[in-house]
């Protein structure tokens, strides 16, 4: 078995676990490579399909390739997507004009939130990695979130040998990360290996590439000519450009990315 293999196996236990012990599952998709990878897991771990909603919380500010992807693989694989938004945000003029972290909170925090208040869902799959962003690296595969979907970074259960912890007081709900040890080339490498679908934009066109892809006001890309997988790999075998280095929401503070993931953020 080599790592990939290894971390194929551990993803597809952690997605298993979780539906066993899980009343209510659902899985978040941000269209971005890492929840793809997680996508292509769970049809492995289940025999070809989805057996839970997969999420996306629409902000309305996506890149419109990102959109077209979504509708285009979720009719290919037959997914059960449920597309949730913070309507009354969105009336109410609600836009990166306001802040980034505001404009975050309010369509990305609260969207999540009112979707799954809206369907009761006690457990979230979400394709986070704790090489990421370094608020990440606190986190743990099966992390609590009280009543009001918030998370206390003091307060994190145990985990070791693959022994997770799921039984918490009434009100409490889950985020299930299958994805937290992978790194991003290992995502990359998989890819590769599986020949997973992703959103044309990591591909460098002029001299420019997506390394993260998220809202179009917030989000840049990198100079590259990394046109191809091959190509990436080799660029991230190199680099000390920080993955998140165009997220324009991670620049308004030192603190914001962790406030914002506190408060509920993927």
């Amino acid at each position: 078995m080599n790592d990939l293999d290894a971390l194929e196996s551990q993803s597809i236990y952690i997605l298993r676990e979780a539906f066993n012990r899980l009343d209510k599952l659902a899985m978040l998709w941000s269209i971005g490579k890492d929840s793809n990878v997680m996508l292509w897991l769970a049809r492995k771990a289940f025999f070809g399909h989805v057996p839970f909603p997969v999420v996306h919380v629409d902000t309305h500010h996506k890149i419109p390739e990102m959109i077209a992807f979504r509708d285009r693989v979720a009719k290919e694989w037959a997914l059960p997507l449920i597309v949730g938004s913070n309507d009354e945000a969105l009336a109410a003029g609600m836009g990166p004009q306001q802040g980034k972290v505001t404009c975050c909170t309010a369509l990305k925090t609260d969207g999540l939130k009112k979707v799954l208040a809206e369907h009761g869902y006690t457990g979230v799959i979400a394709g986070i990695r704790r090489d990421e962003e370094g608020t990440r690296t606190k986190e743990r595969v099966f992390s609590p979130r009280n009543e009001q979907a918030e998370w206390d970074v003091k307060d994190q259960p145990p985990e070791f040998w693959d022994q997770f912890k799921t039984d918490f007081a009434p009100g409490t709900s889950l985020r299930v990360h299958p994805l937290l040890a992978w790194t991003e080339i290992d995502v990359w490498r998989y890819i590769r290996r599986e020949s997973i679908p992703v959103v044309e934009l990591y591909f460098a066109k002029d001299g420019r590439r997506y390394r993260s892809l998220g809202c179009a006001p917030c989000t840049g890309s990198v100079a590259s000519t990394a046109a191809t997988v091959d190509e990436i790999i080799e660029e991230l075998e190199t680099t000390r450009i920080s993955e998140r280095s165009g997220r324009a929401q991670d620049q308004e503070s030192e603190d914001a990315f962790e406030r914002l993931r506190a408060g509920g953020y993927m």
